[in-house]
This record gives structure tokens, sequence and C-alpha cells, in this order.
């Protein structure tokens, strides 16, 4: 069932006191239809990739969604440059967080963002985003966190601190599931996840908090886990929703910012995403332009990427996760409008 976005005038003013989050339990909520979902996607991408996540994350609840209907409503921190917003190009309206407080949603999906300090505490968008996790927490049933807001969400919760690995991980990853949640109903043993991070967590921290582990990567670590309380927190530091390109157009974005000497080392090739031929004509290019950076080399990289098609072999599983999400959501919603109609 395709994805019903609902469009909202945008409102961009500042965060005052008197519009902090009002909670409300789950089982407060008015009644809504059947089989339907209502679902907020705070897209905090920057504008090079706001319109792309979107777009994304609505290709992945539409493959998912089938019989649901998914009601999405679009918002954005209130901290993020108004100017993203105003230049997107998505044909989608915005609204800041400040309307988020009084509004009846079953679920959120809140998008990481390239950070901007060392630090997550500091971060522009921390107080806007700590806010949002706390209404999130009392006021939906589930919410998904996604790469950094991952990363700020369990340091914020219990202060779990993330740590810079000694690369990127950056690629294609095979996974295994390690547990039997619900979430991972229906998938395969192991799968496919594109991850693209620098930072990772710890499990042995997550598993002393009250975190459960999902899946799992051989040699890197966490990648899928979750937190049950009044509302499941579910937290992937990958990006099952990227489009078949997408580390395809990071990596050309990456190559373009070495080349402009605005980075001091040239991006790897992301990991089990390329055919060995394209790999071997990438990794000429990269020694090349180790020795001597010129515009001719960056043509060059875009000519060997132009030919190249990707499959997306990572969205049947992907969507199965995300079936299965969306069904925990409705299951959730059922039982406290059942809880609902005996009390009245």
């Amino acid at each position: 069932m395709p994805v019903c976005v609902h469009a909202e005038q945008s409102s961009y003013g500042s965060l005052r006191s008197d519009r902090l989050p009002r909670h409300k339990r789950p089982s407060q909520r008015r009644e809504a239809s059947s089989l339907c979902v209502t679902i907020g996607l705070i897209n905090n991408m920057p504008q090079a990739a706001f319109a792309a996540t979107e777009r994304q994350f609505i290709s992945l609840l539409d493959a998912a969604s089938e019989d649901i209907e998914v009601r999405l409503s679009l918002y954005s921190l209130l901290d993020i440059p108004k100017r993203a917003l105003d230049d997107d190009n998505t044909g989608s309206s915005y609204s800041s967080i400040d309307k988020l407080w009084e509004t009846d949603l079953d679920a959120l999906i809140v998008t990481g963002k390239e950070p901007v300090t060392v630090n997550l505490g500091d971060e522009p968008c921390w107080e806007s985003l700590t806010q949002v996790l706390e209404w999130a927490r009392e006021n939906t049933y589930s919410t998904v966190w996604s790469c950094l807001a991952a990363h700020a969400a369990v340091l914020y919760l219990d202060g779990i601190s993330r740590h810079k690995s000694d690369k990127k991980h950056f690629g294609v990853f095979e996974c295994a599931c390690v547990s039997g949640h619900p979430l991972t109903a229906g998938a395969p043993p192991r799968f496919i996840v594109p991850h693209s991070r620098w930072n990772s967590l710890s499990e042995e921290d997550l598993v002393s908090r009250g975190y459960s582990v999902l899946t799992r990567m051989a040699g890197v670590g966490v990648d899928t886990f979750v937190k049950e309380e009044n509302s499941l927190f579910v937290f992937f530091q990958g990006h099952p929703e990227y489009d078949a390109d997408t580390l395809l157009r990071e990596y050309r974005r990456d190559v373009a910012r070495y080349l402009n000497h605005e980075a001091t080392t040239y991006p790897s090739i992301p990991l089990g995403y390329f055919d060995s031929s394209t790999e071997g004509v990438l990794t000429a290019l990269r020694d090349k332009a180790r020795s001597c950076q010129s515009e001719q080399l960056f043509a060059s990289v875009c000519t060997a990427l132009e030919t190249i098609r990707v499959k997306n072999t990572w969205r049947p599983t992907m969507a199965r996760i995300y079936r299965n999400w969306l069904e925990y959501i409705y299951a959730r919603k059922s039982g406290s409008q059942l809880d609902d109609a005996n009390v009245a």
C-alpha cells in the first residue's frame, strides 16, 4: 500500500519553554483507522542528502507496508539550517519539531547527520534531539534511531560513548542474526547491510545497560540493537534505507573532497560493493591521486563510475525487518485501542 505523506505548513521558530513536550501514554491516543500506522520522519541530513534521505525512507516503508497504510509526517530539528529546507527539491512540506509535541503519532524515524563537533553533546542539535527522545519514549510505540542519531540516543539515555575506529566502516557488510527478536523474524540467518561510519559502540556497554543486540558484523561488532521500555527503541548503525547507488555517490563525493584539498585522506573503496574489475580501476586511480592530485583525475573517477549499475541486494531483507516493525507498531496500537474500549 503506498505511503501517504501528510503535508504540513512549515513553521520555523525558536523552541520556547512553553512548547516543550507534553507527555501522554500511548493508551491515551485517539482511535485511528484500521490497518494504519502514523509515523513521523525527522530528517536531519544536510542539504546535499536531504531529498535523497526522504525518498529512501519512503521507498523502504512502501516496500514494507503491504496491506498496512503508512501515514507519514515530515519534520526537521530547529537547529538544522533553514536554508537546507528552503532549497530542498522534494516538493514536500516540513514542520519543525515544535509542532510534534501535540501530535498523535504511533512511531518516529530519526535520521543521523554529519557531525560538526567532536563530542556529540556539543552538536547544535543536541538539545532539540534530546527533547525529541524524551517525547518519543512516552508518546510512541516505537522509534527508529539511525546512525549518528543512534549514537546520540544511547549517549543521552545511558552515558554510552561511541569509539572511533581505526578505519571507516564503509561498504556492504554481512551481518548475522544473534537474537530471536520479532524484528528479525523471517530474515535469513545472514544478510548484508550498507554501512558508512567511523564510530562504533561497545556490545559490552550496551548489554550491561539493558540493550539487546539483534545483529552483529564479523570483526566489526554490533549492527542493530534495541531497548524495550514503554516505547521500543530500535537502533540501526547501518543504513537499511540506502538506495543501490548511495555508497557510489558518497564515494564520488569523498574523492572530490580529497582532490579539492578538503580532506587529507583518500577515501577507501566501499567494501563488497563494486565488482573486481571496477575495484581494480578505482585502485589504480587512487594510487595515481595520492602522488598527483588533479581535476582530470576526478573526471576519470566519474567516468569509471558512470556505467556502474549496482543492484540493491539488501532491500528484500531490510523490507522484511521494517515490515516486522510496522506489524509490531500496529499490534501495540490495536492492543491499546482494546484497552481503551474495555475501560470505557
